[in-house]
Order: structure tokens, then sequence, then C-alpha cells
């Protein structure tokens, strides 16, 4: 298993992790078929997602799997009025990353990062390490600190 950008990043950083690959589906990329790859429960499985905000530019919210990001509360996170998901063809000039691999570490440069705050219920959480197919397992704690992220409720209602 070749190391990702982000692996070694962490490496670098002395944070600790486990590369966990997993059979993906070129038409289903959604998480919650990356949880029951894992054999995860999807709470733990956080999906990576790069948003717009009014007059803020670009930020990153990063939320469970089986969630959907509420615009408003991710705006006034960023400290912006509104804000909206950015196009997927967007996201690999933005970010050197494709849908189903965007990885909150080492992007293209640093955006600010917000966790949603269940992150800080689990010792050990799932984040795309930056490819299709490979999850990273490491301590929330240890992330967020090393993306320099904040972490806020991010999510809609069910």
């Amino acid at each position: 298993m070749t190391k990702t950008n982000a692996a070694r990043l962490l490496d670098k950083a002395k944070i600790p992790y486990e590369l966990i690959p997993y059979e993906y589906d070129e038409n289903d990329l959604a998480a919650a078929h990356v949880a029951e790859a894992l054999g995860e429960d999807i709470a733990r499985v956080f999906k990576t997602l790069v948003l717009r905000g009014e007059k803020v530019g670009y930020f990153v919210c990063v939320v469970p799997g089986d969630t959907e990001v509420d615009l408003k509360k991710a705006a006034k996170a960023a400290g912006a009025k509104k804000a909206e998901m950015i196009h997927v063809k967007e996201l690999l000039p933005l970010t050197g990353y494709i849908r189903g691999g965007c990885s909150p570490i080492g992007m293209k440069k640093p955006f600010p990062t917000f966790f949603h705050l269940t992150a800080l219920d689990f010792d050990k959480i799932y984040v795309s390490a930056g490819q299709r197919g490979l999850q990273l397992a490491i301590d929330p704690h240890r992330l967020i600190d090393y993306v320099g992220a904040a972490t806020t409720d991010l999510i809609s209602e069910k």
C-alpha cells in the first residue's frame, strides 16, 4: 500500500494513525458505503466537504457520514452570512483531491476547517487518507489540533 500525502504529513508530524484500505464502488462513493466496507459505525466515519462562504472564501467542514451539513451553521462558523457547497469540478484544482478521496489533511493550501463536535465523542475517527479506497483511523483530538480546526455544531437536525 502506497502512502498518501496525508499519511506522509502525519508521519512528519509524528501523529499516530492507521491506514485502512477498503473496496470502493465508483458508483457509490457515499460515506455509508465506506462505513459498511470498514465494518464501522457511520457516526465515526467523517466526510470532508469544501464550501464557499460569502466574503470569506473557501472553508472546510468535516461531518459524520450520515449527516448533512447545515449551510447556515457552517456559514456562521466561518464568519459568513451565507455559504454554499463548491461544485465537484472545483474540488481537484482547489484541494488536490477528488470526490470520494478528499482529506482534511494536506490540501493544496490551508483553509479554515471545522469539525462537527461529535468527532470528540470518539477515541478514533475515520477520514479519507486522500484517495478513494483508503481511510485514516486517527485520534480526533490530534487531527483537529494538527489541521488547526475548530469544533462546532455543523449538521442539520434529522
